[in-house]
C-alpha cells in the first residue's frame, strides 16, 4: 500500500505544506517553454521568489493546487 505524500514547501528544512507553485527555467539551460517548478509555503513564498527572481529564472506564481 502506498501512503499519501504531503506536499511540501521547497525552502530548505521547511516541512509546511504547499501552497503556492513558483514555475521557473534558467534561459542558458531550458529551452523558452520548458518549466521547473519549486512550491513554497506561504512563509516562503517571497523568498524563493526573490531568490529566482534576482537570477532573472521566475516566470510565474500560481496557486497550489491548482483551481479547477
Amino acid at each position: 500500500m502506498v501512503e499519501d505524500l504531503a506536499v511540501q514547501c521547497s525552502a530548505k528544512g521547511c516541512r509546511a505544506a504547499a501552497v503556492w507553485a513558483l514555475h521557473w527555467n534558467n534561459p542558458k539551460l531550458h529551452a523558452a517553454s520548458y518549466r521547473k517548478i519549486w512550491l513554497a509555503c506561504d512563509q516562503h513564498r517571497k523568498t524563493l521568489g526573490e531568490f529566482l527572481d534576482l537570477r532573472g529564472f521566475l516566470r510565474e506564481v500560481t496557486e497550489f493546487p491548482p483551481a479547477d
